[in-house]
């Protein structure tokens, strides 16, 4: 007899629903944690109003439909996502919104749980860009990654193509703990080689002044993402393969907006800022909102991470990372209806 498949097939994980929240919002805390050490626990409070709202929308429609999914924790997971994506300086107020929006609209409007058509987080980190652009545009004014934009933007350029030394230029400054740091590295690790390790690297991994909290607390954020890809909550050729393509075409073509030439691009810049590594290992794995098969699923990732490059690097787009994301989050459906015509769809069993 003929039987077509009308539900789309489910992505099998080693891990439940529920572990694999609490471990994503584990990862999140440790970032924000991070963030938080230097900025008089701006970034936790941020994270806390992020979280109430989430929570509060959560709860109100498990009352209406008497079904509590509050409890696998989904709502908390995509809230602890939704603030690391935004600048430690902004308005708990507007995280408040952000969280309550991401549940409302973006989870609960298309029909809860895997039903979403955006990532909630970046859905809400949209939603609060789009509607309160000054103040998200005031609470980044002085952070690196808007600093290199806006030289860009003035036609500041470098023989090299070196976002750092433009930087610099305008008055960054790495600090004296990096500088000592790549000093060691080089004196001893990289001696070996014949090779030095620039100054201003190291900064990154715990980058000072305003900025997204991804940004300000990579160095716990990458010791999270390893437990969260160690417990297999994800498929983890997702992320290897989007950052192979992405820092490829950084490398051939990243150095052109800044003054440089080809095959001079700075990798390390583009995989340590920008929310690159959140991008790539939190809400580029999210089940819910990508492919179901795995061919579907690598053409999802060439069209992120070639989105990335270029709302990033030519776009001169300081969190195109994020951009890009939301985007392919927009043409699943399209990749998916290819996927159930090429292989659910009129299928014969007998």
């Amino acid at each position: 007899m003929d039987l077509t498949l009308f539900q789309k097939p489910q992505v099998n994980l080693a891990r439940s629903t529920t572990d694999r929240m609490r471990l994503l919002c584990a990862a999140a805390f440790l970032a924000i944690f991070q963030s938080s050490l230097d900025d008089s626990f701006r970034s936790l409070f941020l994270a806390a109003a992020v979280l109430a709202g989430a929570l509060i929308v959560e709860l109100l429609f498990n009352l209406k439909n008497r079904y509590w999914s509050i409890r696998d924790g989904s709502a908390a997971a995509s809230a602890m996502v939704l603030a690391l994506l935004l600048p430690n300086q902004l308005n708990p107020l507007l995280g408040f919104f952000g969280g309550a929006f991401a549940m409302a609209v973006i989870k609960h409007s298309y029909g809860g749980l895997g039903s979403n058509w955006v990532n909630p987080a970046a859905g809400g980190w949209l939603f609060i860009r789009i509607t309160w652009p000054s103040a998200f545009n005031g609470s980044l004014e002085n952070s690196q990654l808007v600093r290199l934009a806006l030289s860009v933007e003035k036609g500041l350029e470098d023989p090299l193509g070196s976002p750092l030394s433009m930087l610099k230029i305008n008055g960054w400054e790495s600090g004296s703990l990096d500088n000592l740091l790549s000093g060691f590295f080089n004196n001893t690790v990289f001696s070996f080689t014949g090779t030095r390790l620039p100054e201003g690297y190291l900064s990154f991994f715990s980058a000072p002044g305003p900025g997204i909290i991804a940004d300000r607390g990579l160095l716990f954020l990458i010791l999270g993402t390893m437990i969260f890809a160690a417990s297999r909550s994800f498929r983890f050729w997702v992320p290897a393969v989007f950052l192979a393509v992405y820092l490829f075409l950084v490398r051939i073509f990243g150095a052109l907006p800044f003054g440089g030439g080809l095959w001079n691009g700075d990798i390390l810049f583009g995989l340590l800022s920008g929310g690159t590594v959140a991008a790539a290992f939190i809400l580029l794995t999210d089940p819910a909102t990508g492919p179901k098969s795995s061919p579907g699923y690598l053409v999802y990732i060439f069209l992120t991470a070639l989105f990335a490059f270029l709302f990033r690097f030519p776009g001169n787009e300081p969190y195109g990372v994020i951009e890009a994301v939301l985007l392919g989050n927009i043409l699943v459906p399209l990749i998916r209806r290819l996927e159930n015509k090429l292989y659910y769809e009129k299928r014969r069993m007998v």
